[in-house]
């Protein structure tokens, strides 16, 4: 099981919305509206680096409102 945190940048007025919908998704563990240089954190899983990048491309990156993610593997050292 791989994890990673999405940080996410959005249009103005748009983060609850986007950190609401994207909660929604399968993969998902927590999204949270913040402040700072990014509008959304996202906490999620997935069974590979190649399943997590997918979910990220194909499911995050879609939502209407982001303009820029980050996306930061957990890594256990």
């Amino acid at each position: 099981m791989v994890q990673a945190y999405i940080l996410i940048q959005t249009e103005v007025g748009k983060a609850s919305t986007v950190a609401e919908t994207i909660g929604e998704l399968p993969g998902v563990i927590q999204a949270e509206d913040v402040t700072g240089p990014y509008d959304v954190i996202v906490r999620a899983q997935a069974d590979t680096v190649d399943d997590l990048g997918r979910m990220v491309v194909a499911k995050v990156q879609q939502v209407e409102g982001i303009t820029r993610t980050l996306t930061c593997p957990v890594v256990h050292l």
